[in-house]
């Protein structure tokens, strides 16, 4: 059930989504799902992350919500009892990678260097999240990866836009990427759900 290949599958893009305010969390997710987007990577950097998790899992279930930002063993229980189908992390320990594999939903693990690939891979993953995309190398350094590791499939994120979404898309190790511009900060602020619509739209659109 780890294995995180199908939540790759969903879209082109995965919007990494901070919500502030749970009032804003169902509204967001259909503007989303009305774009052609039906999946969302809800980080839990805010204290009210969980309870937009449970909001989001329990009024909006036409889209595939996961946890992001697992930096815990606790977190990953939290995530999954709120109504995480799949967890994202940054990145992995030993301890972390364990207790996440322990859950029963897909788990994509954070990995930035050749080290971090094989140690997943020992583990049986063979799909990651490579973080930050940018900063750690963009898709030139995911390129030189795939030589050794052709079998590897990643969703890079961090510092990606629709701009350079294609630039990793064309990518034979690239599955999806992950992307905040889909849910700008001043357009949740401004509850401009139309926006969000529009700009999921466009990343629906983007090839494989």
């Amino acid at each position: 059930m780890a294995d995180a290949s199908g939540v790759l599958g969903v879209s082109p893009v995965i919007p990494v989504v901070t919500i502030d305010d749970p009032q804003d969390a169902v509204p967001l997710a259909r503007a989303l799902v009305d774009g052609g987007v039906k999946i969302i990577e809800l980080t839990l950097r805010t204290a009210s992350a969980l309870t937009s998790l449970k909001l989001i899992a329990g009024e909006v279930p036409e889209i595939l919500v996961g946890a992001g930002t697992i930096l815990t063993p606790q977190q990953a229980d939290d995530a999954v009892a709120a109504g995480a189908r799949f967890l994202v992390s940054p990145g992995v320990t030993p301890g972390l990678l364990t207790s996440m594999l322990r859950m029963d939903v897909p788990v994509l693990p954070g990995v930035a260097t050749v080290g971090e690939v094989l140690a997943v891979l020992e583990q049986g993953l063979d799909t990651m999240k490579f973080f930050p995309a940018g900063p750690a190398g963009g898709p030139s350094y995911l390129s030189a990866i795939g030589a050794p590791v052709p079998h590897v499939q990643f969703c890079p994120t961090g510092g990606i836009s629709l701009a350079t979404a294609p630039d990793y898309l064309k990518l034979p190790n690239v599955a999806c990427v992950g992307g905040s511009w889909l849910t700008p900060a001043d357009a949740v602020a401004a509850k401009d759900w139309a926006r969000i619509t529009t700009l999921a739209s466009g990343a629906a659109a983007l090839a494989r």
